[in-house]
């Protein structure tokens, strides 16, 4: 198996078909070939603050339901975007306020088209992906070795968000360990929920959320060649919106 892994789109359409094209891909009668059967693979958070979320769901829908021909693992967003379409008393802010904007404009039929769509995506969905054929994990914030190949609201609130610690930064992002630092299994852990400026390789993991929503890049991660695919964003620039670990500071 050959598996191109794409970080948070976040409703960035027009770049997830720029790095569709970029990585090889090409559209056949309503499928998605490639020359040498390769796969895509979603890490999660489809939608919100980005242009255009609405087209991000049908296009991973197609690929991942209809077709067959991807995988796609859920996101803190996505999950967020579910429990709205639920019905659930969910706050409208932090980039889900754009997607029901996008979403209230559409003619009633086709909300409810769109809303059945999420809904199944995300049911359907596993909380991480383990793909033994090129030896990695794909989870929406990372999992710990000891979770891998369990279930449960420990397990899921990690892969959604991360190692938190329950405290908050003064600008009101939760505090997160940094749980690569300490993962010494033989799997890729590849992963996303936290921008970076460039992919973070810390053991054997790899963060591939560049923030193109926010102005970067959208990134892919190729296995079983390790490689790095991008293209660059055609959103504004907003520098403070991106993770520095320790070691850059170090450097």
């Amino acid at each position: 198996m050959k598996l191109d892994i794409i970080g948070d789109i976040h409703g960035c359409y027009n770049e997830l078909l720029a790095l569709i094209e970029e990585l090889g891909y090409k559209w056949q009668n309503d499928e998605l070939n490639h020359p040498d059967n390769r796969k895509i693979a979603f890490v999660g958070d489809l939608t919100d603050r980005g242009p255009e979320s609405i087209k991000v769901i049908k296009l991973v829908y197609q690929l991942v339901i209809n077709n067959k021909s991807a995988y796609y693992v859920p996101g803190n967003h996505c999950n967020k975007l579910y429990r709205y379409f639920l019905g659930n008393n969910v706050k409208q802010q932090h980039g889900l306020e754009t997607t029901v904007a996008e979403y209230v404009q559409l003619p009633e039929n086709e909300q409810e088209t769109v809303k059945q769509m999420m809904v199944e995506l995300y049911e359907k969905a596993p909380l991480y992906y383990e793909i033994p054929e090129v030896n990695a994990v794909i989870a929406h914030a990372g999992i710990k070795e000891d979770y891998i190949g369990k279930q449960g609201n420990k397990v899921k609130t990690f892969v959604l968000y991360g190692d938190i610690t329950g405290e908050t930064h003064p600008d009101g992002r939760p505090v997160r360990r940094d749980w690569a630092k300490d993962y010494n299994g033989d799997k890729w852990i590849v992963y996303g929920h936290t921008p970076v400026i460039s992919p973070r390789f810390l053991n054997k993991t790899v963060n591939i959320d560049t923030g193109c929503v926010f102005g970067n890049r959208l990134t892919a991660f190729r296995l079983p060649e390790e490689t790095i695919i991008s293209v660059p964003s055609q959103q504004p620039f907003i520098e403070e919106k991106f993770m520095k670990y320790e070691e850059e500071a170090d450097n």
